[in-house]
């Protein structure tokens, strides 16, 4: 995950909330104060936590994979359209080659595709290419994940504040174009290698001084490079019929490929270059823009030392699945913990040493204090002991879910109902589907052994 894809998911976390709502983040918040650090670094650590939750950080990678291929589904419609415009700029070598219809055909749209790039980037500012746009459709097509809906306006938004889109566009441009006219170029170098053609130009209204100043014009920079330019009597002969001398075509051949060279494939390359380097400069000061009330609305859960708990969204058609967020060799100690028990209780059991008791969780602020110092010192083996009388609601099982990534290791204790009393047995079902799902181990007797010795 480099910068520059942290960046990335915080913006679409941003614009996710923005349409859709705020996000259940309360763990979230916790997790990157804990993490500390200013402002944007704690709203990156909250979006990747979040992303990482709700499966953005997949629906990334599954998007930069079909960006990938979409980039090769272009780049091979840029060789193969190269070489087309060889083939139909040198023919079957039949008959002569008209040598400026032939410059038309490996140039023209290319130089007219060019300037409108340019004068785009000069006059409309970000400049929305529509081979840039088939590029991000292609690559939100290939991705086949709903959740990169959001992915592309995000980028895209990220790079207009630092007006960074034109460079990748006019680097996506470029380089394409670069591909067509070398594939271009070799298609041109291989049927003058393997057939032999004749140069000829033809009019009706130019004077043939005309076409020898068009000729040693367009040559004038390819003979810098040690291309031949035909000689003028080459040039006034060739007006008639296509010479056939060894010299003429030879001269011509040089002439057509210097020119393809200089006018077609260098200023490719080298705009292409000169967009690699303008991201590259710019890159570096990609950031959050603070002043956005997605994360304007940040600055009071996430600095100061309160927050809110609770669940206000909607119930989601699954749990999220608990992964321990704590390896072993950070964490250290057993720890009991109870979840809304009543008074008919006796609480804390007998417990084995080296095992402490963490109290019974029924308020908001004792949440919040335990999964503070979990948070900074994470136990190896947790033990929550909840009241299967209870319903398994969303907060309870929420809660369970933020211990439980809080620990190396955790077991769910289902106590007896207390003397006279029997647990009803459909509560006690939805507490095992919930805890199934959860992927918690569970049982109905005290894991004490468990907690002093780390085995059964």
């Amino acid at each position: 995950m480099t910068d520059l894809h942290t960046l990335w998911l915080t913006e679409t976390i941003r614009l996710r909330e923005e349409h859709a709502g705020a996000l259940e983040d309360a763990e979230a918040n916790r997790l990157a104060r804990n993490a500390g650090g200013d402002l944007p670094s704690r709203i990156k650590a909250r979006a990747l936590w979040l992303a990482e939750r709700d499966g953005l950080t997949r629906a990334l990678q599954h998007w930069l994979q079909g960006a990938r291929l979409a980039l090769i589904v272009l780049a091979a419609l840029a060789l193969i359209s190269g070489a087309g415009l060889g083939f139909a700029a040198l023919g079957d070598g039949l008959a002569p080659v008209n040598v400026f219809w032939a410059l038309g055909s490996l140039l023209g749209l290319n130089l007219i595709l060019l300037l409108s790039w340019a004068s785009g980037l000069v006059f409309a500012g970000d400049y929305g290419a529509t081979l840039g746009r088939l590029w991000l459709w292609l690559s939100e097509k290939l991705a086949r994940d709903a959740k990169a809906a959001h992915l592309a306006p995000a980028l895209l938004l990220m790079l207009q504040r630092r007006k960074l889109n034109r460079w990748v566009l006019g680097l996506l441009i470029n380089g394409l174009w670069l591909l067509a006219m070398l594939s271009a170029l070799a298609i041109v170098l291989t049927l003058m290698a393997t057939r032999r053609y004749g140069f000829v130009w033809e009019t009706t209204l130019l004077t043939s001084d005309t076409f020898v100043a068009m000729t040693q014009a367009l040559g004038a920079l390819p003979a810098l490079l040690g291309f031949n330019v035909p000689s003028v009597e080459m040039i006034r002969a060739s007006g008639d019929s296509a010479l056939n001398i060894e010299s003429a075509r030879h001269a011509w051949a040089t002439w057509l490929v210097g020119v393809l060279l200089v006018y077609g494939v260098l200023p490719r390359l080298l705009l292409a270059l000169w967009c690699l380097w303008r991201w590259h400069a710019g890159k570096g000061r990609l950031g959050l823009d603070l002043n956005l009330p997605g994360y304007a609305q940040l600055r009071e859960p996430l600095m100061p030392s309160s927050e809110r708990l609770g669940v206000s969204d909607v119930a989601p058609p699954q749990l999220h699945q608990v992964e321990s967020a704590s390896s072993a060799q950070h964490s250290d100690g057993a720890l009991l913990v109870a979840i809304e028990l009543d008074d008919q209780r006796p609480w804390p059991p007998p417990l084995p040493n080296g095992v402490k008791d963490a109290g019974i969780l029924d308020s908001r602020e004792s949440r919040h204090t335990l999964l503070e110092q979990l948070t900074r010192f994470p136990p190896a083996r947790l033990a929550i002991a909840c009241d299967p009388r209870r319903s398994p609601d969303r907060g309870s099982l929420a809660l369970i879910s933020e211990l439980a990534r809080c620990a190396g290791a955790t077991r769910i204790w289902l106590l007896q109902a207390p003397p006279g009393q029997a647990l009803d047995a459909e509560r006690l079902g939805d507490w095992h589907a919930a805890l199934h799902q959860l992927e918690l181990p569970f049982a109905d007797c005290a894991p004490l052994n468990w907690l002093e010795t780390g085995h059964d």
